[in-house]
């Protein structure tokens, strides 16, 4: 089968159509398609750990969670996974991985393994449409400005009520004990395109602002990334592989397939450190 790749939207996200990640011709066409799309979702891939983990080594050097828990034999590999009776999907809430990292991860790499009969989509947003989408004026304010993101109050002790720490598919609240300064606007290290770096689960406030104008602004960001026409929608099925830019997204699990059972391993990659936009 010829490879082919299809855009999900017009903002962001593609669909990789026979291709197979184990073998290395195809490797280049992967990584124009992530480049130009943020999101891609490569179709029909048997795949064992060991593949998994040498498609991530083909990227750069891996960053094990400190979190998740892992694959049973596999360290590297985070299980995200939810039970029948459980209530709570990890990652409901808009965020970018490992944003509380001084040096972001560059992106994740999940592998479908088990999927529910409907639902338990993944959606994700653009956020160099979203830059592209504000006026002059306030592209102004927020060249220039910085703000801090933290895992405390994510993975931290703070959360030891939650479904997911109780259960053990989250742990180490001990390590949680990240904060990181980065710019509000980047410029991607790879495509070049400016774009905003805030998110709602992890970003705290802006670097000299009170909280009440912290709040105000990110809010309105916020707001204005979560827009439809900035967004796409991955929708899975057992052997699917989505790899997505931390640097250019936010993503979010629809929680939408109670009394399903869903099982992912995710692989994640390590990036470089953010430079902001000229």
């Amino acid at each position: 089968m010829t490879l082919a790749v299809k855009p999900l939207t017009g903002a962001l996200g593609a669909e990789i159509i026979g291709a197979d990640i184990r073998r290395e011709g195809d490797f280049q066409a992967i990584r124009d398609a992530f480049i130009q799309f943020s999101v891609i979702a490569i179709r029909g891939q048997d795949l064992s750990p060991e593949d998994h983990l040498a498609f991530a080594r083909r990227w750069g050097e891996i960053n094990v969670n400190r979190f998740f828990k892992p694959v049973p034999d596999h360290p590297e590999i985070a299980m995200v996974l939810k039970e029948p009776d459980q209530k709570t999907a990890i990652g409901e809430s808009w965020h970018t991985d490992h944003s509380y990292d001084r040096v972001p991860a560059m992106g994740s790499i999940l592998h479908a393994l088990e999927t529910p009969a409907t639902g338990g989509d993944t959606m994700f947003v653009s956020m160099a449409a979203a830059w592209e989408g504000l006026s002059d004026g306030l592209k102004a304010v927020l060249k220039g400005l910085k703000a801090w993101h933290s895992s405390r109050h994510v993975f931290g002790a703070t959360m030891a009520g939650a479904e997911s720490r109780q259960d053990g598919r989250i742990g180490n609240a001990d390590r949680a004990e990240q904060d990181a300064l980065h710019p509000i606007v980047i410029r991607h290290p790879l495509s070049g395109r400016e774009g905003l770096y805030v998110n709602p689960q992890f970003t705290t406030d802006i670097d000299g602002w009170s909280a009440e104008e912290s709040a105000a602004l990110l809010g309105y960001l916020y707001q204005h990334c979560g827009k439809p026409e900035y967004a796409c929608r991955v929708r899975w099925a057992p052997g699917t592989v989505t790899m997505w830019d931390n640097r250019a997204t936010w993503h979010k699990a629809v929680n939408d397939y109670h009394g399903q059972r869903r099982l992912m391993h995710r692989v994640t990659v390590e990036g470089v450190a953010l430079e902001a936009a000229a």
